[in-house]
């Protein structure tokens, strides 16, 4: 049972990882230096992987695996679509410059920067 804690442990860890880093890129609405082939390898690895586990009766690799092969297509997702916009523009007339905010004036609404960005 400890075995499996470990591993359990691991894989938790692994997806919070992955996860945390799907959202910084949600985030961002960027798809720069991200490599095309990074979320495809990721899907096809973890297919490979969750049907290997399956085989050898892992639950803990079946399970993780089978999470991680979701996060590879909802980063996919993302990426696609922030190249989209990358590539189509946000809309804001060619006035794409990057204002520093601070979470705190951000969320205060003050210095005259709108609380509905992007």
């Amino acid at each position: 049972m400890a075995t499996e804690l470990v591993g359990w442990l691991s894989a938790a860890i692994l997806l919070c990882t992955l996860i945390r880093q799907v959202y910084t890129q949600w985030r961002a609405g960027s798809a720069g230096g991200v490599s095309r082939w990074l979320f495809v390898g990721q899907v096809c690895a973890s297919i490979g992987f969750v049907v290997y586990s399956a085989l050898v009766k892992n639950w803990v690799f079946v399970v993780t695996n089978a999470l991680i092969l979701v996060t590879a297509i909802v980063g996919e997702i993302v990426v696609l679509q922030n190249r989209r916009r990358d590539h189509n523009g946000d809309g804001s007339g060619g006035n794409n410059r990057v204002v520093r905010v601070s979470r705190r004036e951000f969320r205060s609404g003050r210095n005259g920067h709108r609380r509905d960005v992007r």
